[in-house]
């Protein structure tokens, strides 16, 4: 997904969608887009050799433009919140988002949660940040600005996800596990998403949800 520079707390100075500018030089035209992800840096001819967290290593299916991460066989370990002391305090408190519900009729008993749909650029940068807890069934939707791989952090975050990347068809292309709470390190599945579903750490493992498999993307949210 994208690059991050060390930056200050989101919202202000938070890590999603940030700013969007368009400067010409030498005929060229270079576009600096921003997320609730960290910046991406522009394409490069040489392979790129730089550190890079995937939780699962993508490959494509039969079909040629489809591209599935694997889930790695083990399950790794979810780390705990942080300490509450190292936790940011809310800034906006009272803020709320609209509701929806996200369902997987792929996975075992077919769970259902409840999601908080993030669309607009300053709610998909603030995200989950600053939230001590989630419930279980429970969750958030981002809605992003394209189909393209994407890259999501955890600055400011103070629980554990998981972070399921799905394309516009409801298709989950992968999921990262239990991405540890205040980090800065850049996370993706190396496929294009639409879409990122962020619930507990865990909780996609433990509910037999995985790449692959599809959900329901409610209409709100497109």
């Amino acid at each position: 997904m994208r690059e991050s520079p060390a930056m200050a707390p989101r919202r202000p100075n938070l890590s999603r969608p940030l700013c969007c500018a368009v400067f010409f030089l030498s005929g060229l035209v270079a576009v600096t887009g921003c997320n609730r992800t960290p910046p991406e840096p522009a394409p490069s001819v040489q392979a790129d050799t730089s550190p890079r967290t995937t939780e699962a290593k993508a490959r494509p299916t039969t079909a040629p433009s489809r591209c599935i991460a694997e889930l790695p066989a083990a399950a790794p370990k979810i780390p705990p919140p942080a300490d509450p002391a190292a936790c940011p305090p809310d800034p906006e408190p009272d803020r709320k988002l609209p509701l929806a519900e996200v369902s997987f009729p792929d996975a075992p008993n077919a769970p259902r949660i409840e999601v908080e749909l993030a669309k607009t650029p300053p709610d998909v940068e603030r995200g989950l940040m600053f939230r001590r807890s989630m419930a279980d069934d429970r969750g958030m939707l981002f809605k992003l600005d394209g189909r393209r791989e994407h890259t999501f952090w955890m600055h400011n975050t103070c629980i554990a996800l998981d972070m399921l990347f799905i394309d516009d068809d409801g298709v989950i292309v992968g999921i990262v596990e239990g991405a540890a709470p205040l980090t800065d390190t850049t996370r993706s599945v190396g496929c294009p998403s639409v879409f990122v579903l962020e619930v507990n750490g865990g909780w996609a493992r433990k509910r037999g949800v995985a790449p692959g498999q599809k959900i329901t993307i409610p209409f709100a949210a497109r």
